[in-house]
């Protein structure tokens, strides 16, 4: 009985996606000279909206990155996505001095973000998002204040259900107040 779960969690890790983020290295001084560590960042996704980060540190990167992938695959969100490719909706999210604005974007913009946010996306399986990083942008704090973005979106379904409405009445709204903000771009 057991035997069958197993396996499906056996595929689920090896569908994953693992991005290194950041690699650091620090020295503690000590009598006989330095003693030198490693800190690892490292982003895990499934590339169907799911994501994780984790934070390793040992004597060796590739130990340093086998514990930060651990931690990641144990920290792992769900996002929805819209068709499986974007955003549902517009969002940001801070983490310390780190504040980041995710966009939806149509089809073929592709993935406008930078360094930390790329891996992330990459990793997510977002396919067209416009992404901007304003204050620090220290990988650490880029990467936990886009994650923060990511869990509070939600998706039609989900604000359907807490409002206690169909999720057609939901879609139809959104695609009213964009189509009267797009048609007064097109004007001008």
């Amino acid at each position: 009985m057991a035997d069958p779960q197993f396996k499906n969690e056996e595929n689920q890790e090896n569908e994953l996606h693992e991005k290194l983020v950041a690699v650091n290295r620090v020295a503690k001084v000590v009598k006989g000279g330095r003693r030198f560590g490693f800190a690892a960042l490292v982003v895990v996704g499934d590339g169907k909206g799911r994501v994780g980060s984790g934070h390793g540190k040992a004597k060796e990167v590739p130990e340093a990155i086998r514990k930060a992938t651990d931690q990641a695959k144990r920290n792992m969100i769900r996002v929805p996505l819209r068709e499986g490719r974007t955003l549902h909706h517009d969002i940001s999210g801070r983490y310390g001095a780190g504040k980041v604005t995710l966009r939806a974007a149509p089809t073929g913009t592709g993935v406008i973000a930078g360094g930390p946010m790329r891996a992330i996306f990459d990793c997510l399986g977002v396919q067209d998002v416009v992404a901007k990083a304003i204050g620090s942008n220290n990988p650490y704090n880029m990467v936990k204040a886009t994650l923060d973005a990511l869990q509070n979106i939600q998706s039609p379904r989900q604000v359907a259900a807490r409002r206690g409405k169909k999720v057609s009445e939901i879609v139809a709204a959104r695609e009213t107040a964009r189509g009267g903000s797009a048609g007064e771009g097109e004007q001008e």
